[in-house]
């Protein structure tokens, strides 16, 4: 059997008298879309949060890759390819898609100032970039103004951003958020393909999203898992509808 990619093993955080994540065992195997789904206030971002670096859990443990990451901070653990989509989502608005995708690239390399040399001494850079953003469907826009892209553009172009990182896996957190239907089916597409690059964990409100893209389905509420199963399993789980599916179609 595959390894997986991230694994926690019962993790949690307390903030004062809250439990926020309480006892969470889960894991991200190769190649899958892992939905993490449940109500406000469920514990999403905390758990996000702990998997990412920026929290620290009281306790439990976190591997990536096979190695124990559970005391780094967020920036090593991007260095061994954990790649959270907020993490490069500050798009600098004056550069072009193409541009930003190049920060990113150099940031990578870390050689991040030498991306004000002249284009035409990146070529290799330049290249990359396009491709990037050929994969989330933007390479006729690599020329546009990040301000001047739609907002679900400007959302793939975040993921284009991540993708230049060269994850071995990717956190996304709420990518459809403030999509409309058109945006949404787009970056649908998008994720679908991404899974085949390296496998996603993803916290999403849109559960037609969730229920089109999830190999796996994680239900969080009250900071604890009430279930893990297929979409279908999912579906059919009374406790999952009484606490969060239910609410949703109601």
């Amino acid at each position: 059997m595959a390894e997986a990619a991230l694994a926690l093993e019962d993790v949690a955080i307390t903030f004062g008298a809250l439990k926020a994540v309480d006892g969470v065992s889960l894991t991200l195997m190769p190649g899958e879309i892992h939905a993490l789904i449940g109500p406000n206030g469920a514990g999403k971002s905390t758990l996000m949060g702990l998997i990412s670096g920026s929290l620290r859990p009281d306790r439990g443990r976190i591997t990536f890759g096979g190695r124990d990451v559970t005391a780094l901070p967020v920036a090593a653990r991007a260095r061994l390819g954990l790649g959270r989509s907020f993490q490069v989502s500050s798009l600098i608005p004056e550069f072009s898609a193409r541009r930003n995708v190049m920060l990113a690239l150099q940031s990578r390399a870390g050689h991040p100032f030498h991306f004000f040399r002249p284009v035409r001494h990146d070529r290799a850079l330049t290249t990359s970039a396009e491709a990037c953003l050929a994969e989330v469907g933007l390479a006729l826009r690599a020329h546009v103004r990040a301000a001047e892209l739609s907002h679900g553009e400007r959302r793939r172009l975040e993921i284009a951003m991540a993708l230049a990182l060269a994850p071995s896996a990717f956190l996304l957190d709420e990518p459809m958020a403030g999509l409309g239907a058109e945006g949404t089916a787009d970056l649908v597409e998008v994720l679908d393909r991404l899974r085949a690059r390296a496998p996603i964990l993803l916290v999403e409100h849109d559960m037609d999203a969730v229920f089109a893209l999830a190999d796996r389905v994680s239900v969080l509420a009250s900071g604890r898992l009430i279930a893990t199963g297929t979409v279908a399993e999912i579906r059919q789980d009374a406790a999952v509808r009484t606490a969060y599916l239910g609410e949703a179609a109601s």
